[in-house]
């Protein structure tokens, strides 16, 4: 496996940054959650992840949106889902993230997230045998996701 790096350089005196290296959720899922987070508040944002486990929130899916029902309370978009597995990671590596922060002795009470992507990682590959000696490819696709946090200004 090689190395990966961030895709964006930030002042480290100001920022702390977290790296969650091939996780098993769904790449979609993962690039619609960075798309909210990205820009909020890091109490907002676990609070906000914390709902959309509870499934008391949606996430609006803007880029993967076909086939995906409209929710009633989403205000600015219509369609939207509940990624619980992929909340779950991404609020651990906000968490991460933070405790990075605390560590450098940034205060964690002002940060906000300045950056969040997912990108791809590798392929598993597998099969699912099928009739007559034939099979079909059955995948197991991992994700890369990173979070920088810094000070607001």
């Amino acid at each position: 496996m090689s190395k990966v790096g961030y895709t964006a350089e930030f002042d480290p005196a100001t920022t702390a940054k977290a790296m969650a290296y091939e996780i098993n959720v769904s790449p979609k899922h993962c690039q619609e959650i960075c798309r909210q987070i990205r820009g909020m508040k890091v109490s907002a944002a676990k609070t906000y992840l914390q709902d959309v486990i509870d499934k008391k929130q949606s996430v609006p899916f803007k880029q993967h949106a076909r086939n995906v029902g409209h929710k009633r309370h989403q205000t600015g978009w219509p369609s939207g889902r509940y990624p619980v597995k992929a909340s779950t990671e991404i609020l651990k590596l906000i968490k991460h993230a933070e405790a990075n922060a605390e560590y450098k002795g940034l205060d964690t009470e002002d940060m906000r997230i300045i950056h969040s992507t997912s990108k791809k990682g590798r392929v598993i590959q597998g099969i699912m045998p099928r009739a007559m000696g034939r099979a079909t490819a059955w995948n197991i696709e991992l994700v890369t996701v990173e979070v920088v946090i810094g000070e607001v200004r």
